[in-house]
């Protein structure tokens, strides 16, 4: 056979730097894993230093089609049944690439000291085998444009994450972490390939284009709609399919936890807004059901955040509110959408992309404190804790400047995003003079509870573990983490900053 043999489609040239980043990244993994048969800390060099110059490229790439509004295609013949290798780069594809290269490239530096002198040669190889491949992975998702690659790099990423989840296997918990992590991603995947195989029966084929080509019956819109929200809603963590979530991410490596808090739940996000656009006109209900789900999910999450003992599980539970409020601002969209109010539709929607963002830069930053802390202290247990701000002033005063930011409170980037999505649920309701107003109006006061719960949650997540007398030998002797694990905070703690301080040309 030909194998893999170009097309005439153009474009091409665009999307040169994007695959250059996916082979450095799979290329890198690799070498990494060989390495690690010789030296864990050579493993560590190759497999961070490839996942920051894959990052690197990538980043170039996607602020350059985010731009531009695109970046190229490229499509090769792929001789497998309803197969073709074909990506593409759009406005929304570079908008998920950005968060994803950068936060990946300051986890990789973050990992590099965190993984030192964890685990043997062996496992550290495989580990940023596992890490390199995952970020190749997500990347692909976002570019993919036939449904049979969508769903190979849906189950690599899935995969990948399972091997970076079960890094300290010998665990018990972190094994059963992995297991649920894992179940959860198949039962997804089992609802996204029924999605494609609907959709592609509709549609004559598999192709995006022909996808959104098609026409479907609002029966089989409607059933469409259900799957996609239902199988990707499983990797965004709506409730209650949030069930993985709070296991995986408090098993897994800090660097790891961030990436996935920060990116991979995100992409669960995208398959809901590609699939639901390439629907074209989805069914009206689809608004009101995301507002409902993210409600809920605002609401439990931030719930169940407020009274957790271990430090990352109140990160996991946060990562659900915060999902939950960018899935209302999706929500808003879809419905002012379905009833003809653009404006209201575009600023939600502008509210849940910046705080998309927002999230990345700030549970990014949070993993990253807490597993400072419990690299030098020895435990995330919040009641063995305290008194870390003073052996720890670094991560400490980053931690607490992380705190600030995911809690709503102003200046931060936190508060500038939930503030649009504020006004676009007051405009959206006082644009209309139907009863849906009011429910968008109880809906403000549900986000201003949600907003006070989660400012309860974090003022006893810092108090707890920074302020206050040591608790146990670890806290008492805790010590300082190395710049490899600073500087990454560092860099999303003033990522901050120029939100605050710039919001309007990002918005």
């Amino acid at each position: 056979g030909r194998g893999l043999a170009p097309c005439t489609e153009g474009g091409a040239a665009g999307v040169t730097l994007l695959v250059a980043a996916l082979a450095t990244l799979v290329v890198g993994g690799l070498l990494a894993l060989v390495a690690s048969f010789a030296s864990a800390r050579l493993s560590s060099v190759l497999g961070a230093g490839s996942c920051v110059v894959g990052c690197a490229l990538g980043a170039v790439y996607a602020l350059g089609a985010l731009r531009t509004g695109g970046g190229g295609s490229l499509t090769l013949s792929w001789e497998v049944p309803y197969g073709r290798l074909r990506i593409e780069t759009d406005a929304l594809s570079a908008f998920f690439l950005v968060p994803l290269f950068g936060l990946g490239a300051l986890a990789a530096v973050y990992g590099a000291g965190y993984l030192k002198d964890k685990g043997h040669r062996l496992s550290i190889g495989v580990a940023w085998l596992a890490y390199s491949w995952l970020l190749a992975s997500m990347a692909l998702v976002v570019v993919a444009r036939q449904a049979v690659l969508f769903l190979v790099a849906w189950e690599v990423m899935s995969l990948c994450a399972f091997v970076c989840v079960t890094f300290e296997r010998e665990d018990e918990a972190v094994a059963r972490a992995g297991w649920v992590y894992l179940i959860a991603s198949h039962v997804g995947a089992a609802l996204l390939i029924a999605f494609f195989l609907v959709f592609g029966r509709e549609a004559q084929g598999f192709d995006f284009d022909a996808l959104a080509a098609a026409t479907p019956r609002p029966a089989v819109a409607g059933l469409l709609a259900l799957l996609a929200i239902t199988g990707f809603g499983i990797k965004v963590g709506f409730v209650p399919l949030h069930v993985w979530l709070p296991e995986a991410h408090a098993a897994a490596p800090s660097h790891v936890s961030a990436l996935m808090s920060g990116v991979l739940v995100k992409m669960g996000l995208y398959g809901v807004l590609r699939t639901l656009l390439l629907l074209r006109a989805p069914p009206p209900w689809i608004g009101p059901v995301l507002v409902v789900i993210g409600l809920l999910g605002a609401v439990v999450g931030i719930s169940l955040a407020s009274y957790q003992r271990d430090m990352k599980r109140v990160l996991a539970y946060s990562s659900i509110e915060n999902m939950g409020l960018i899935t209302l601002g999706v929500g808003a969209a879809f419905w002012g959408w379905a009833e003809g109010r653009p404006e209201a539709a575009a600023l939600a929607l502008a509210a849940a992309l910046l705080h998309t963002w927002n999230h990345t830069l700030m549970k990014g930053l949070m993993f990253l404190a807490a597993g400072s802390v419990m690299h030098g202290s020895g435990t995330k247990d919040l009641e063995r804790l305290g008194g870390v701000l003073r052996r720890m002033p670094r991560t400490g005063g980053l931690m607490l400047v992380g705190s600030v930011a995911i809690a709503g409170l102003p200046p931060l980037n936190g508060f500038v995003s939930e503030w649009v999505l504020y006004v676009a649920l007051v405009r959206s309701a006082l644009a209309s003079s139907r009863a849906t107003s009011v429910f968008v109006l109880l809906a403000v006061g549900v986000v201003a509870m949600v907003g006070a719960l989660a400012g309860l949650a974090f003022v006893r997540l810092v108090g707890t573990a920074l302020l206050g007398q040591p608790r146990s030998e670890g806290a008492a002797h805790a010590h300082e983490s190395s710049w490899l694990m600073v500087l990454p905070m560092a860099a999303l703690a003033s990522a901050f900053a120029g939100v605050a301080l710039f919001p309007q040309p990002i918005l």
